[in-house]
């Protein structure tokens, strides 16, 4: 699907390479339609970095709460990369849940990335969106892409990795969303 489908499809992912910084496009897109007033739920992504600007942390943060959510343990100076917590994993679950409780007008769920693509992750958090009917903005690397679709099916639309894409999108699935319960 293409994001200027009639239906305006409520399910976005932006597709994403590796040099791209979709953390920060993703988490300044919910800032500011938060400061617009709409409600917002789900996760964005905020990376903690050292003052070499080598990532040393990821955080989840609620959108419903603006709490920060730690998902990463470090495994110490000589590794390459950061383990997921599960315990972190799990709280940024129940915000998820809590958003799709709170029948949010847009749920934004950070990424779906190699745990998601292997049954794990949020990857229920995402389905349960979906079946709630809520619109669900995320963000998937190029290497997973094959995966989402394999996932998404024709229920979503692919967005490059930009901004004026994503408000595109929302201004649609936004206003169809506000004709569905206007009727």
């Amino acid at each position: 699907m293409t994001q200027t489908e009639p239906d305006a499809p409520r399910t976005a992912a932006v597709i994403y390479r590796g040099d791209e910084d979709v953390d920060s496009l993703l988490a300044d897109f919910a800032a500011d339609r938060l400061s617009a007033g709409d409600r917002l739920g789900g996760l964005v992504q905020r990376n903690v970095k050292d003052a070499s600007g080598r990532r040393i942390d990821m955080q989840l943060i609620d959108l419903m709460t603006g709490a920060a959510i730690g998902i990463s343990q470090t495994l110490g100076g000589g590794a390459g990369s950061c383990k997921l917590d599960a315990a972190g994993l799990a709280d940024s679950a129940q915000a998820v849940t809590r958003a799709i409780a709170g029948e949010v007008a847009l749920v934004v769920i950070n990424k779906f990335s190699k745990q998601e693509a292997t049954g794990q992750g949020l990857r229920a958090e995402f389905a349960e969106t979906i079946v709630a009917g809520l619109p669900l903005l995320t963000a998937v690397p190029e290497k997973c892409a094959e995966a989402w679709r394999d996932f998404i099916g024709e229920a979503g639309t692919e967005l490059p990795c930009e901004r004026a894409a994503i408000d595109g999108w929302w201004r649609e699935a936004a206003a169809a969303r506000s004709d569905a319960t206007a009727g």
